[in-house]
């Protein structure tokens, strides 16, 4: 099964959060969480904690991101995990990784299981799929 929907970023926090021991490298590297909003056949919000090598000036880089996801997908009710992380040169996104955390769902969820992926539109707008399976 598919579902898809659009998300919205609610809150970013970056802390002083420094990887140690300290290593000098071209990128610096960040840690942040985040509070995610979902409208359409997936309704919610997650948390997320959210790790990047990332140049802002030059928007290049690559994030991890593990999120935790409380709602619906198209109409079930629970919550779980998934993982997703990309790649940037600063106009595309390569190297993606997305995955559904095996054994993490509750609920009308429970038994989860999948991939997915994000897109960013040309107006900013961010969209998310789930081809996910239950049982």
């Amino acid at each position: 099964m598919r579902a898809e929907a659009t998300f919205t970023v609610q809150a970013f926090v970056a802390p002083e959060l420094k990887p140690e021991p300290a290593v000098s490298t071209g990128l610096p590297v960040g840690v942040a969480t985040m509070e995610k909003h979902f409208e359409g056949e997936v309704v919610g919000r997650s948390a997320t904690v959210f790790t990047a090598a990332f140049d802002p000036s030059a928007g290049v880089g690559t994030y991890v991101a593990m999120e935790s996801f409380e709602g619906s997908l198209q109409g079930r009710e629970g919550a779980f995990n998934f993982v997703h992380s990309a790649t940037t040169s600063g106009s595309d996104r390569t190297a993606e990784f997305f995955t559904i955390v095996p054994s993490s769902g509750t609920g009308e969820l429970a038994g989860i299981t999948g991939a997915g992926g994000i897109a960013v539109d040309a107006d900013a707008t961010h969209r998310i799929w789930f081809d996910y399976q239950l049982g």
